[in-house]
């Protein structure tokens, strides 16, 4: 059945209403090399929101502040209307330690920042951008906390960490009282399934909504690179900044990663489709993703990005798409998924899985 982005999900243990797709604003101005100019930019917000899409994410830095605010203009005369997520952490000024981090400093300077390039009074979610390794979870989470009791912030999220970190803060928050986290974001596609290890299913677990970033793998699955790429990337000037070139200098372009656009490509000439769709409509179709972000340029590209909603897949597709992308679990998971696993517990016994309560 065709998805729309009006058909809203919950996100996370929240009764936050969020479109199965979320509108990627790392593209909104062009400081990074690539990138929408303004008008370009305000092209790709109307068709979103007109198409019913109400969930929008940014950053502190993203392009260096101008997607904040461009969003703070276009979201004008709307703003109830839609779901705006914002992260910090990320250094805002070079020669200022205490810039950027996961502190309570960082994070209070970081949100009054947003809010006023947003032209906005409150942000409804708020991810800690990366882990910094140094600041104590009580200081995070109670800091965040405050926020939302001042009104500033209404919901809590995270990326870029590990899942014991996340479950920890979890139970912490649970326990104290605080804000609890309700949103996962992390990189999750054909190419990148290791959040399948612990994240995927921790999140699931603890109450957060996945929001998987880099749905098409940097434009991999798009179909645009070939393996002439492969012989070119140790040539690949780094003071280029292009799309491409960051993903070279990121390894995503490697023989795995571009045999699995193969089947992509396979996948999506049977089904009359582009090999982008394709690639989105996979973890869009997973019950444990809540909404993909898609980072478009071009409304073209964008259109093209909402087709991946009417993809239906048969299960040869799916399983070819699987088998091309699997990954090894690793332990223990491997272990407790073996027959010996399962025998060492349970013996040749049947026991129904636990029945989910029905309210």
């Amino acid at each position: 059945m065709s998805l729309t982005l009006d058909t809203y999900r919950l996100l996370g243990r929240s009764g936050l209403r969020v479109s199965p797709l979320a509108l990627g604003a790392a593209t909104f101005g062009t400081e990074w090399g690539w990138g929408a100019e303004r008008d370009e930019a305000r092209k790709l917000f109307d068709l979103y929101v007109e198409r019913g899409g109400n969930f929008i994410d940014t950053a502190s830095t993203y392009t260096d502040g101008t997607s904040e605010q461009l969003l703070g203009e276009f979201t004008r005369g709307r703003r109830e209307s839609l779901v705006l997520a914002t992260k910090f952490s990320t250094l805002r000024r070079p020669d200022d330690p205490n810039s950027g981090g996961n502190h309570r400093k960082a994070l209070f300077g970081s949100v009054e920042a947003s809010l006023r390039r947003l032209n906005t009074d409150y942000l409804d979610l708020l991810y800690l951008h990366v882990w910094d390794f140094t600041t104590p979870v009580e200081e995070f989470l109670r800091a965040m906390d405050d926020l939302v009791r001042q009104g500033k912030i209404l919901y809590v999220g995270i990326c870029n960490i590990s899942a014991w970190q996340v479950s920890r803060m979890q139970a912490i928050a649970d326990l104290r009282g605080w804000s609890p986290l309700v949103a996962l974001q992390t990189e999750y596609n054909l190419v990148e399934r290791t959040g399948e290890r612990d994240l995927i299913p921790m999140a699931h677990e603890m109450g957060l909504g996945v929001v998987p970033f880099s749905p098409l793998a940097g434009g991999i699955l798009t179909g645009k690179y070939s393996r002439a790429d492969l012989t070119t990337a140790a040539a690949s000037d780094a003071a280029d900044r292009t799309r491409k070139n960051f993903n070279i200098a990121n390894g995503a372009l490697t023989e795995r990663n571009l045999a699995i656009a193969d089947v992509v490509k396979e996948v999506a000439a049977e089904q009359g489709r582009t090999a982008g769709q394709i690639g989105l409509a996979w973890p869009l179709q997973n019950r444990g993703i809540t909404s993909p972000i898609i980072g478009a340029r071009t409304p073209a590209q964008l259109e093209d990005n909402l087709g991946a909603l009417d993809v239906e897949f048969t299960a040869s597709q799916l399983a070819r798409l699987e088998k091309a992308s699997a990954i090894d679990l690793g332990f223990p998971h491997d272990f407790l998924a073996s027959d010996r696993g399962r025998t060492l517990n349970t013996g040749n016994l049947r026991i129904e899985p636990r029945r989910s309560h029905p309210g």
